[in-house]
């Protein structure tokens, strides 16, 4: 197959870039906004006639949470409009499309873990774009294939991780949001789960996809200090009002993987065992 995969250069893209070898039977078109405007009908339109693309893995994203709230049209474009520009296009050649959605659909009022079948109830500008985003690719292309996850991290660009093995080194104290509660998600389990898909044929429909387990901010902080054996910094839970930011955050947005372990028969890792795996590639880096 010839599969296009656009975002290439954030953290889902590289880690997808880095599976491309052990899938040699595709062949992989990697894109980014340099390569491909996919706010750009025509632009898409040539780029997968001329390359003959069978599927297309979208990573790309506006995914700036509080600055979404004051740039709307940007983020409408790539978030909502150019995921159905896409669909449209693959549909045209009768091919597939792996859309990655978020739990920000969810407005996080929830206790239980949120299957795909729990009504969507987005309230900041990120997750209604969206899921504007994940209805213009269904109702444009038939075979598509909607994966939502939760805080992405990985050895690559700028994320949680990163910032929290910074902080713990340069302060003695740091504040951190204990009442959101969430699954960390190591993009390289996303990106396997991914490439498994294309390789082996979608099935087509909405699915959720992080690590197992459930923890706050302030619990996977404390973790990311223990592994890297960070101990002069002392972190402090802080309630969410205690931080406030232009984006509301879901207080819970646990997701439930059943559908995805179901279809694809796989084990998926614990959010601290995948931790251990990407700080142990950031040593080596």
């Amino acid at each position: 197959m010839n599969i296009l995969i656009t975002g290439c250069n954030g953290q889902l893209g590289n880690e997808i870039q880095v599976l491309e070898k052990e899938y040699p039977q595709h062949t992989y078109y990697n894109t980014d906004v340099a390569e491909l405007d996919i706010t750009d009908k025509e632009a898409i339109e040539k780029y997968v006639s001329e390359n003959n693309i069978d599927g297309i893995i979208n990573c790309a994203a506006y995914t700036a949470v509080d600055k979404a709230e004051s740039n709307t049209e940007l983020c409408h474009k790539l978030n909502a409009e150019a995921p159905g520009l896409l669909a449209e296009a693959i549909a045209k050649r009768d091919g597939w499309i792996i859309q990655v959605s978020t739990d920000y659909v969810f407005d996080g009022t929830a206790h239980i873990p949120y299957t795909e079948d729990i009504p969507t109830c987005p309230n900041s500008v990120y997750g209604t774009t969206k899921l504007e985003g994940e209805n213009n690719v269904t109702a444009a292309c038939g075979k598509s294939m909607i994966i939502r996850t939760a805080w992405l991290y990985s050895t690559f660009g700028n994320n949680f991780v990163k910032t929290m093995l910074r902080l713990g080194k340069e302060r003695t104290e740091l504040g951190v949001i204990f009442d959101q509660i969430g699954t960390p998600t190591y993009a390289r389990d996303l990106a396997l789960m991914i490439m498994n898909a294309a390789d082996k044929g979608i099935i087509p429909g909405i699915y959720h996809f992080s690590n197992e387990g459930v923890c706050s901010w302030y619990d996977f902080t404390k973790a990311i200090h223990r592994i890297a054996g960070i101990t002069n910094c002392n972190v402090k839970p802080l309630h969410t009002e205690e931080y406030p930011t232009p984006a509301c955050r879901p207080a819970y947005s646990v997701l439930d993987k059943t559908k995805i372990k179901n279809a694809y028969n796989i084990c998926i890792p614990h959010w601290e065992d995948s931790l251990r795996e990407c700080m142990a590639k950031l040593e080596t880096e």
